[in-house]
């Protein structure tokens, strides 16, 4: 008896024809990030990817970094790890138990983090947590929480007196209060808020992973593990706050999706308020955050269920009137920020180069295989539209269909084109902003897990050399390149 969940042939583009597509996407994608590397120096076009001061140091856009070449105590760790990720990784991701997958997507996603880290020693960890423009310092000097929040607008323009530094003024004040929590706890020590961002930042993976299991999609999360645990954008994730604001809003769509597919008894409910306040945080976390939305919306056509979003709307929306209340309006800081971006180095970088420069710098933190995974992901909606349309025939599909596509149940397939389509939504939409030019490899932390579940949609003999091409690429990265953060 066919599986009522298999994926219609008609609906699953030809081998031929997805093997081109990530082709073509990977090709496209390499030209792009070469294109921004040699770009600049080639026609000296000054692009200010680093403040004048950090560019004494050197300069590489379109990353924020320069040439550095070292290795360190976590390098052998990290070839270790991404040889045996290759090796064995998807096969770990078939075979074990729900339950052991997590754990060992966390266990493995945490020594990735610290070996890429530990490259460059302790200081590979705390150097940027601790530097004067962060949130960690000034998290030290806050006293009292409510004049924090009742004077935090007053503080964000430039020359302002008591002006905030460039990260802390950069965001809502929900980054800095996570520091001063962390303060309060005594865990403000630049290790020990290093070694709690890690932690949280490693539960990134598993996040994702559960939200497809609960989606119904354990298929999809499984062939997605490998890609999501060893991904290059753990060069940054293991040294930027922003991977908090990652991990905020990735499990606030876990309980999103478990708000959607729960019973119309209490725990949907529970859930589904859950859910706003991590997603309401992320907003105070973030003024990008708002975007994140277009995944939520991904889950919930996912689900086929909109019972939750009324619901988690309001509580994130609680959350940030409460916020509002204490003296911090989003709405009324959000302007005030908009002048201080434009009021710096925001309007010497030209957007002529950094609206195809940004999407380089994804490419670089989120990996090059992306762009194949992009490129699989355009096939499969096509042969979806066309199916739809009755543009394909059953017959016609069947004859070169891709088995391994052909293979994943129809839900599971399903869940990856809207979640990758949500992420590629959200990363569109903020280059189009003019809101994030440059340092994206950063900024856009919390969109890159869900345009990496696109690699889950790449034919089987592409997935091997795709995950080494991601981990060879982090490797590159951590050893040859000083990345600033």
């Amino acid at each position: 008896m066919a599986d009522p969940r298999a994926t219609p042939t008609s609906a699953v583009p030809r081998s031929r024809t997805l093997a081109t597509a990530a082709g073509v996407g990977l090709a496209v994608a390499v030209l792009l990030v070469l294109a921004a590397l040699v770009v600049p120096p080639a026609f000296d076009w000054q692009v200010w990817a680093r403040s004048a001061k950090a560019q004494a140091s050197g300069d590489l856009p379109p990353l924020h970094g320069f040439w550095r070449a070292g290795v360190g105590i976590g390098t052998v760790p990290a070839v270790l790890l991404a040889v045996a990720g290759v090796a064995w990784g998807g096969r770990l991701a078939d075979r074990l138990g729900w339950r052991s997958l997590l754990l060992v997507a966390y266990g493995a996603g945490l020594a990735w983090l610290l070996a890429l880290a530990l490259t460059d020693g302790e200081s590979g960890l705390t150097r940027k947590l601790g530097a004067d423009d962060e949130y960690l310092p000034t998290a030290r000097e806050v006293d009292d929480v409510g004049a924090f929040l009742s004077g935090f607008i007053d503080r964000i323009p430039d020359e302002s007196e008591g002006q905030w530094p460039t990260h802390v003024a950069g965001h809502p004040p929900g980054m800095t209060l996570f520091f001063v929590l962390l303060v309060r706890l005594g865990l403000g020590g630049d290790l020990a808020a290093a070694i709690v961002v890690v932690l949280l930042a490693a539960t990134l993976a598993p996040a994702v992973l559960v939200t497809l299991r609960v989606l119904g999609a354990g298929a999809a999360a499984r062939r997605a593990a490998p890609f999501l645990v060893l991904t290059p954008s753990a060069v940054f994730l293991a040294t930027s706050g922003d991977a908090v604001i990652a991990v905020t809003t990735a499990w606030g769509m876990a309980c999103l999706a478990a708000g959607a597919r729960a019973s119309r008894t209490g725990p949907w409910l529970a859930w589904s308020g859950l859910a706003g306040v991590l997603l309401g945080l992320g907003v105070l976390m973030s003024y990008g955050m708002p975007l994140i939305g277009l995944v939520a919306l991904a889950v919930l056509v996912v689900a086929r269920s909109w019972r939750p979003l009324p619901v988690a709307a309001a509580t994130a929306l609680v959350v940030v009137l409460v916020f509002a209340a204490a003296g911090f309006a989003w709405w009324e800081a959000y302007p005030v920020l908009v002048e201080r971006y434009w009021a710096g180095i925001a309007t010497l970088r030209p957007a002529s180069y950094w609206v195809w420069g940004n999407l380089a710098a994804l490419l670089l933190s989120a990996g090059l295989a992306v762009g194949a995974g992009a490129g699989a992901w355009g096939a499969h909606v096509v042969a979806a539209v066309r199916a739809r349309r009755g543009g394909a025939t059953s017959a016609g599909a069947a004859t070169d269909a891709a088995p391994d596509a052909e293979a994943l149940p129809g839900g599971d397939l399903r869940a990856l084109l809207w979640l990758a389509g949500g992420g590629f939504a959200c990363v569109l939409a903020a280059d189009a902003s003019g809101m994030s030019k440059a340092e994206v490899e950063r900024i856009w932390l919390p969109f890159i897990p869900w345009l990496t579940l696109s690699l889950a949609l790449l034919p089987a003999r592409w997935r091997a050399p795709a995950l080494g091409l991601q981990v060879l690429l982090a490797l590159v990265l951590e050893h040859l390149l000083y990345t600033s953060w």
